[in-house]
């Protein structure tokens, strides 16, 4: 018996649809770091204190997005442990506090589907799987809204500007930081800035069930940084 036309056009569909899905699949890679971050240096000043970033659940990276999957709103958060960074801090003259590059391991990236994690690290997206576009990294220009001092128990709000770079596109980028000097030898702190991921060249996959997926990406640092 003759396969109808319809029959071809569908089992057409189906291959496409599959080696497209297979495409995305290997092209996310496994999600495992290609080196183990190191610590990036800044220029010690007299009189400051070296924080550190911890490594591990105590400090960890995220992005929030929102979709329609399957005709239903959601929000999308991204979270990663692969981070690195350090800040010196005079706690008696915040005037004079400087960070180093804030860097994130993007492949490491993990959402509640392993699917949309592949996807994430394809071309398309953020293209992780790359060697070239492993890492976000920021690079602060200045710091606005610090001054006086600080004693343990205390917490400070400021700004800190500079250069966010995110698939090998930078572009300015404000964070908005809240930090709390917990005791002598370690900071808690929040970091957060909205961009849009069409300024990053970051697409979306044309995925059946999603739809919707919001311009604005909410990034968070969260960390804990020691005395060291």
């Amino acid at each position: 018996m003759k396969r109808s036309f319809l029959g071809w056009a569908l089992a057409l569909v189906i291959a496409v649809g599959g080696a497209a899905f297979a495409w995305l699949w290997f092209a996310g890679g496994s999600g495992e770091p290609s080196t183990e971050l190191t610590t990036p240096t800044v220029v010690e000043a007299t009189g400051s204190q070296s924080f550190v970033i911890t490594a591990g659940d105590d400090s960890f990276a995220s992005f929030e997005i929102d979709e329609e999957l399957r005709g239903t709103p959601q929000q999308v958060v991204g979270t990663t442990t692969e981070v690195a960074g350090q800040v010196q801090v005079d706690v008696s003259d915040l005037s004079t506090v400087q960070f180093s590059d804030i860097v994130i391991n993007a492949r490491t990236f993990k959402t509640d589907s392993s699917r949309r994690d592949r996807a994430i690290r394809g071309p398309v997206i953020l293209n992780s799987a790359s060697d070239e576009f492993e890492f976000v990294t920021f690079n602060s220009s200045s710091i606005e809204g610090l001054e006086g001092s600080l004693s343990p128990g205390e917490t400070v709000e400021f700004t800190v500007i500079g250069d966010l770079t995110i698939k090998g596109t930078t572009n300015a980028a404000v964070f908005d930081v809240s930090a709390t000097l917990a005791d002598d030898d370690t900071i808690e702190g929040v970091a957060r800035v909205v961009v849009l991921r069409s300024d990053f060249d970051i697409a979306i996959p044309n995925v059946p069930g999603v739809a919707n997926v919001s311009d604005e990406v909410i990034l968070t640092l969260e960390f804990v940084a020691i005395s060291g």
